[in-house]
């Protein structure tokens, strides 16, 4: 076991080493922030590691325990930062648009884990492990990959969007993502597929799941559960929307509700999903399976979709 006098060094030694291991990585670093503000896919990143620090803080009593550094995974840790590297200098410039910055991303990641494995041991480490692990979050998946998470949240949004407009008695056609209704033309392009919405919910989902939930399971039931309510809230803003503009003030497709009402609609996807989580709730307190985490409390923040639309001739 370490002394006490060694164990209260380890935050200052930890910080140091973290501060040693930001210094080198300051270019992909700033990559990272730019793409974080320029692109809105992107701009979770900003407040990933913030939220990551909150959660360590909140159990910031288990980092006073006097425990051995677990040399091994820290170790296996540091293979896993060289394979990184050398995947980067070898393969780079044959990998797609970037997954350069992402490899980069993941071995900082990798050599961060390795001084908490180092200073604190394996035991705070799987204590920590939810927190440690939300700094995935902070890795920038490759367009290509964006790309197909979008591509997706586009055909469900459009199979949601036709099956509410036959429900409101909407007459329209439909061409792919392309809906024909009186007076106007709907695309849902990419800047339509939610996807800033779609992350938001899932952090959302995620956090809920830790502070909320004990299980595994119902963690895992609550996340699926929010994959179809990123397309059904993404629907039902389409739709509102466009029979706004039609019966109300055509002005609706393109006033304040469209560009910054993005936060209205996140919360009716909560309300969905908040009879799920308290149901999860309730499920666990009756047949008693505690697993890993505490109960404390999550947020979400909002992103802002926007309806292509031209007039029909």
């Amino acid at each position: 076991m370490s002394t006490p006098r060694s164990s209260s060094r380890k935050p200052v030694w930890f910080v140091g080493y973290l501060a040693v291991c930001l210094a080198l990585y300051w270019r992909p670093l700033w990559e990272l922030l730019r793409i974080s503000l320029a692109e809105n896919t992107y701009s979770h990143i900003l407040i990933v590691p913030f939220i990551s620090i909150a959660l360590v803080f909140m159990d910031r009593q288990k980092l006073q325990q006097s425990l051995r550094p677990s040399l091994a995974p820290a170790a296996a840790f540091v293979l896993g930062f060289a394979a990184l590297r050398f995947a980067d200098w070898r393969y780079g410039a044959r990998l797609p648009e970037g997954a350069t910055l992402a490899l980069t991303i993941l071995s900082l990641l990798a050599l961060i884990w390795a001084g908490v494995m180092l200073a604190y041991g394996a035991r705070i480490f799987h204590s920590l492990l939810f927190p440690l692990l939300f700094l995935l979050l902070a890795v920038p998946l490759p367009p290509p990959l964006v790309d197909r998470f979008i591509y997706w949240l586009q055909v469900g949004s459009a199979d949601v969007t036709a099956i509410l407009f036959r429900l409101t008695g909407t007459p329209f056609l439909r061409h792919g993502f392309l809906f024909f209704v009186p007076q106007f033309t709907i695309e849902i392009a990419k800047e339509c597929s939610g996807i800033r919405s779609a992350i938001a919910l899932f952090i959302t989902c995620l956090l809920a799941g830790y502070l909320f939930l004990r299980s595994g399971w119902s963690r895992i039931v609550l996340l699926v559960s929010a994959l179809p309510v990123l397309v059904i809230k993404n629907g039902v803003r389409i739709v509102t929307l466009t029979l706004l503009s039609i019966y109300v003030d055509p002005g609706f497709l393109s006033g304040d509700l469209h560009r910054e009402g993005g936060f209205i609609f996140f919360l009716i996807g909560l309300l969905i999903l908040w009879p799920v989580l308290w149901g999860l709730q309730a499920l666990e307190a009756k047949h008693g399976k505690a697993s890993s985490g505490p109960s404390r409390n999550a947020g979400g923040s909002s992103p802002v979709t926007r309806a292509a639309m031209t007039p029909n001739s």
